[in-house]
């Protein structure tokens, strides 16, 4: 899910919710599925709802004032995308009504003072580190000649290992002060969900995203993994450059993040995967398609 651009007074409203999918009000609860399909379409396995669906918490982007959403909610949250040099405002409001936790957000990658980073300390934090169901609280953040690349963001109170495991993350995008924004940009979250490993909170393909680009596209892919496991991201038919050294394997751990970038060559139907075997069996596993 894509936020706008952020300009150096940009704003982002994203509130914590208690559902998932098109909602009429923020506050009425739905379920996110891992395995929509119910079936590993490789190995022929079905599964029933009661193992892959169940009730959640994610970041959503809306209207300024939290009355409209923007986009469908969905794991990951929003990317929120910017330039070095950027002063972000990110306006979080709790709405969890299926549960009443309190929630948070923490940011990896930009620099704030203390009130904005999200991390509940108990007797120390301030409120923006344990944001009660209905309040709301504005972090502020500065993206720093050091927080180009990918990142990280998720909640960080009370509530924080139950929440991670429910999807309760997303990533920021930072460019270089004159740095050329690719044509396609692909988020891949890396976790585990409900039993299954997932990508973007989906497992096996059919459900797992299908990212699409054209030959001579410019593409940029944002990599992270949350949760407790460490995985490997690879992209069948594909090379990309690190420290100068070709690779097409990288190793991404617990809330570790990293881009890799190319200009897309190879047209076709790619597998992208984590390449640890049992979690690509586990459902880690998605399409690349390449047209002419």
């Amino acid at each position: 899910m894509t936020g706008r651009a952020l300009g150096r007074r940009g704003r982002l409203i994203i509130p914590a919710l208690a559902a998932l999918g098109t909602l009429a009000s923020p506050a009425v609860p739905v379920q996110w599925d891992v395995v929509p399909s119910g079936t590993d379409p490789m190995m022929g396995t079905t599964y029933p709802k009661s193992q892959t669906a169940g009730w959640t918490v994610a970041y959503r982007l809306y209207d300024r004032g939290w009355r409209h959403p923007k986009a469908r909610a969905g794991i990951p949250g929003p990317l929120i995308r910017a330039r070095v040099g950027d002063r972000i405002r990110v306006h979080f409001k709790n709405l969890d009504t299926r549960f009443g936790h309190s929630h948070s957000m923490h940011f990896h990658g930009v620099h704030y003072a203390f009130p904005s980073d999200g991390s509940y300390i108990p007797g120390i934090s301030g409120p923006g580190a344990d944001v009660k169901p209905g309040q709301a609280f504005t972090y502020r953040l500065t993206a720093g000649r050091d927080s180009a690349g990918a990142w990280p963001y998720h909640d960080h109170g009370p509530a924080m290992d139950e929440s991670i495991a429910g999807g309760m993350y997303g990533m920021l995008s930072i460019l270089r002060r004159k740095e050329r924004a690719p044509d396609r940009e692909f988020v891949v979250a890396l976790s585990s969900m409900r039993g299954f490993m997932t990508i973007n909170g989906r497992a096996f393909l059919g459900n797992t995203p299908v990212f699409r680009s054209r030959v001579g596209d410019r593409v940029r892919w944002d990599v992270m993994s949350m949760g407790d496991d460490f995985h490997t991201f690879h992209v069948h038919g594909h090379r990309w450059l690190r420290g100068g050294v070709p690779e097409d394997v990288r190793t991404v751990g617990p809330a570790e993040s990293f881009t890799v970038s190319w200009r897309e060559r190879s047209p076709g139907a790619w597998y992208y995967h984590c390449h640890v075997e049992s979690h690509m069996m586990a459902g880690m596993i998605g399409l690349y398609t390449v047209s002419r």
